[in-house]
C-alpha cells in the first residue's frame, strides 16, 4: 500500500481544496447555465451543456484549481512575498490570466467537439471556437475564472495567516465546543537574540527571523509537527500524542532543525554576520483545545502543560544543553540508542509547586 511522507500529505492538504474550489464553481455556473438554457437556442459563442461536458468541465476545473494551488505553494506565493497586496492581487490576476487563456484554448475545442459529436479537425468546431472569443459565452467564461480565482486567493490568504490546520479545525468545527486532548509542546527559544537584534537593527532582525522561521518549516513539516505561536523570536511547536511519539518525530523535529541551520551557516554568516542557534524545552500533558475570542476568534490551548515546557527550556541556559525533555515525556517515548540521555534530577521550576524530572537529549 502507498504511503506518503507527512510532507507529502501537507502538501496535498494545502493544494486539494484548491482543486475543490475550482470544481464547485465549475459545476455551479454550469448547472446554472444549462438550467437558463433549458430548450432555447444557446447563447452566441456557446456550447449546449450536455453529460459529457459536465464531465470535461467538472475534471477541468479540478485539474485547473490543483494547477493554482500548486503554482500558489511553490512558486507564485514567494514570487510576491515582498509586495504590498495591491500589486501581489494584480500581479497574480495577470499571471493566471496567461494561464487561463491559455486552458481555455485548449478546452473549448474539445467541448466543441463533444457537444456536435465529431472531430476536433471538423470545420464546425473550427467555426464555433473564432466565434467564442469576444461573445457572451466568453464573458460568461471569464466570470467563472474571475470568480473562481478570487475564491482561491482568499482561501490562499486565510490559509497563510492562520495555519492549514487550524484553516481546517475552524471550518469543520473540531474544537467549537472545548476538547480535552493529550498533547506534546515544544518551546524553542533562540540564543542571543538580544544581541542579535541591537546589531542587525530592525529591519535587518526582522528578516532575519524571516529566514530563520521559513528554514525551519521543512523539519516542522517532516515531523508532522505544527506551529502554534511565534513569539518574537520563540517558536511554539505541538504534536498530538500520537504524531509526536510515532517515530520519535518530536525529538527528530529538533535535532533536524538543528541541521538545517547547520546547512545554511555560511549564508547567515555572510548575509547577517550571525548564525543563529536555539535550546528547547519538551513536556507532555493533557490540555483543553477551544475556540476564544469576541473580535477575532483563535484557537488555543490551555494547561499546565505549557508553563511546564516554558519553564523546561529556561533551564537550558542554566545546565548548558540544547534541549530538555521531562521525565513524563522520555517515560513514553523509548528513546533507542541513538539518542544520549542524561538524568538531571528532580529541579523547582519557577512558578511550580512539586519537582519535575527532566532530562538533557543529544544525538549519539
Amino acid at each position: 500500500m502507498l504511503s506518503l511522507s507527512p510532507k507529502a500529505k501537507w502538501n496535498l492538504s494545502r493544494v486539494f481544496p484548491f482543486g475543490l474550489i475550482w470544481f464547485v464553481t465549475a459545476m455551479v455556473f454550469l448547472a446554472s447555465d444549462a438550467l437558463a438554457i433549458g430548450g432555447n437556442p444557446v447563447m452566441e459563442g456557446g456550447v449546449r451543456p450536455n453529460e459529457g461536458i459536465f464531465v470535461l468541465a467538472g475534471t477541468s476545473a479540478f485539474i485547473m484549481g490543483l494547477m493554482v494551488g500548486t503554482l500558489e505553494m511553490i512558486f507564485v506565493n514567494r514570487l510576491f512575498r515582498d509586495m504590498n497586496l495591491w500589486k501581489t492581487f494584480v500581479g497574480k490576476f495577470l499571471l493566471y490570466l496567461v494561464l487561463f487563456t491559455l486552458m481555455v484554448a485548449l478546452l473549448f475545442p474539445i467541448a466543441a467537439a463533444l457537444e456536435t459529436n465529431t472531430s476536433l479537425w471538423d470545420e464546425r468546431v473550427g467555426e464555433k471556437f473564432i466565434g467564442f472569443w469576444g461573445s457572451p459565452a466568453f464573458w460568461s467564461t471569464a466570470l467563472q475564472l474571475v470568480f473562481s480565482l478570487i475564491l482561491c486567493l482568499f482561501y490562499a490568504a486565510i490559509s497563510e495567516n492562520l495555519g492549514q490546520s487550524v484553516l481546517v479545525n475552524f471550518v469543520t468545527g473540531k474544537y467549537h465546543s472545548p476538547k480535552e486532548e493529550e498533547r506534546i509542546f515544544l518551546f524553542l527559544d533562540m540564543y542571543d537574540s538580544t544581541t542579535i537584534a541591537e546589531d542587525l537593527g530592525h529591519i535587518r532582525y526582522f528578516e532575519f527571523l524571516r529566514r530563520y522561521y521559513d528554514d525551519l518549516a521543512n523539519a516542522i513539516i517532516q515531523h508532522e509537527g505544527e506551529v502554534y505561536q511565534y513569539i518574537g523570536d520563540e517558536i511554539v511547536i505541538t504534536w498530538t500524542k500520537q504524531k509526536g511519539l510515532r517515530n520519535h518525530n518530536c525529538v527528530r523535529c529538533f535535532f533536524a532543525m538543528e541541521r538545517a541551520l547547520e546547512k545554511k551557516a555560511k549564508r547567515y554568516q555572510k548575509d547577517f554576520g550571525h548564525i543563529p542557534r536555539f535550546k528547547g524545552g519538551m513536556h507532555l500533558g493533557a490540555v483543553t483545545t477551544g475556540e476564544v475570542g469576541a473580535l477575532k476568534k483563535e484557537i488555543v490551548y490551555t494547561g499546565d502543560v505549557l508553563n511546564t515546557s516554558a519553564r523546561i527550556q529556561g533551564l537550558c541556559k542554566t545546565y548548558d544543553v540544547d534541549l530538555l525533555l521531562s521525565e513524563d515525556l522520555i517515560t513514553v517515548l523509548g528513546l533507542d540508542t541513538n539518542y544520549e540521555l542524561r538524568n538531571l534530577g528532580s529541579l523547582e521550576l519557577k512558578g511550580k509547586k512539586e519537582e519535575i524530572t527532566v532530562y538533557s537529549v543529544q544525538e549519539s
